[in-house]
């Protein structure tokens, strides 16, 4: 195994001084432990533990899965995380806001649904924003159209959500139906599947993977798994390429300032409103609601951005009232 099978670039490659070579290996994390990493590189796999100064930094500035790291092999501990490309992370459920990362350096993100009552508008609108907040490419993954009386429909809807939205239909057990799954995935990239548990997620990685890796686990240096039934791990694909895995969610609420971009036609109409202020609900002169009065927009679509300007406020402010705490 290369750097390159597990996503090394030119990225990463200027961030790592040559002097650093005599004492530390570059290597990317593919499974988080209780009290560590597993670390791949060339060489196999380590376990290196984090000490102390790890945990003193705020969690989304800790190794998670998919960062490329400086191992030393001298401590046997990560010496130095390299910067990332992207970042997929969410605020924890509960009341402490805290960050919770969910995967970094990945390229592409499927979100996964399914075409029976599981399918969600709102929810789906989430994970774009989780994906557009972390500098990732989204798209939407339809699964079990093979049981569903009319897939298109689900499908129209999905599109529906985001201009160019690549939306594709499959049946995850068949992998006739993936070419346009497997046309996002390849050498040297790294992709991530997230969706609510029971929409087929495990079946996918499973059928693109072409074994059982839900049962045999993540990326070792000796290409053998590991149980990873429960945590995030990453898979290296028979074609090339690393996939992502994370448990179902049950609930998604997002962190940064992405909502807006998600919801950019709503917030074009808003500055139109009469007053600069306006929170689209009962005003006068609300340009936002009288689009809905005019069926222009979807008023499910209003109230969810609604919904997440409120939960992006609220938890913006926890982070930073927490930090300033310290």
């Amino acid at each position: 195994m290369n750097l390159e099978d597990l996503g090394w670039s030119p990225f990463f490659e200027r961030q790592f001084d040559p002097e650093e070579a005599v004492s530390s290996r570059p290597g990317r994390v593919t499974g988080m432990q209780r009290t560590g990493v597993a670390v791949t590189m060339e060489s196999g796999e380590v376990e290196a533990p984090l000490g102390g100064r790890w945990h003193r930094l705020d969690t989304e500035n800790r190794p998670a899965v998919g960062d490329w790291v400086l191992f030393d092999r001298h401590s046997g501990q990560v010496d130095r995380l390299l910067r990332r490309k992207s970042l997929l992370k969410r605020v924890s459920p509960g009341s402490t806001s805290q960050i919770q990362v969910i995967g970094a350096n990945v390229d592409t993100l499927f979100v996964v649904t399914s075409c029976n009552e599981e399918f969600n508008l709102s929810r789906l609108e989430r994970y774009l924003s989780l994906a557009r907040e972390g500098n990732v490419q989204p798209v939407l993954v339809l699964t079990k159209c093979d049981l569903a009386a009319d897939p298109s429909r689900f499908a129209e809807q999905a599109a529906s959500l985001e201009q160019g939205l690549e939306v594709l239909p499959v049946n995850a057990l068949d992998r006739k139906t993936l070419d346009g799954v497997l046309a996002w995935c390849g050498p040297g990239r790294t992709v991530a599947l997230a969706g609510s548990s029971g929409v087929g997620k495990s079946t996918l990685v499973n059928t693109l993977s072409g074994t059982d890796v839900q049962a045999t686990g993540k990326v070792r240096g000796d290409r053998k798994g590991r149980h990873t039934t429960t945590s995030r791990s990453l898979h290296l694909l028979p074609r090339g390429g690393l996939l992502l895995d994370t448990p179902g969610v049950r609930e998604l609420q997002v962190a940064g300032s992405s909502v807006s971009a998600l919801f950019a036609d709503v917030e074009d109409l808003a500055r139109h409103c009469r007053f600069s202020n306006c929170a689209h609900g009962g005003e006068p002169g609300c340009a936002v609601r009288q689009a809905v009065l005019r069926g222009e927009l979807d008023e499910r679509r209003l109230e969810n951005y609604l919904k997440l300007r409120r939960e992006e406020g609220e938890s913006n402010s926890s982070i930073a009232q927490r930090r300033a705490g310290r």
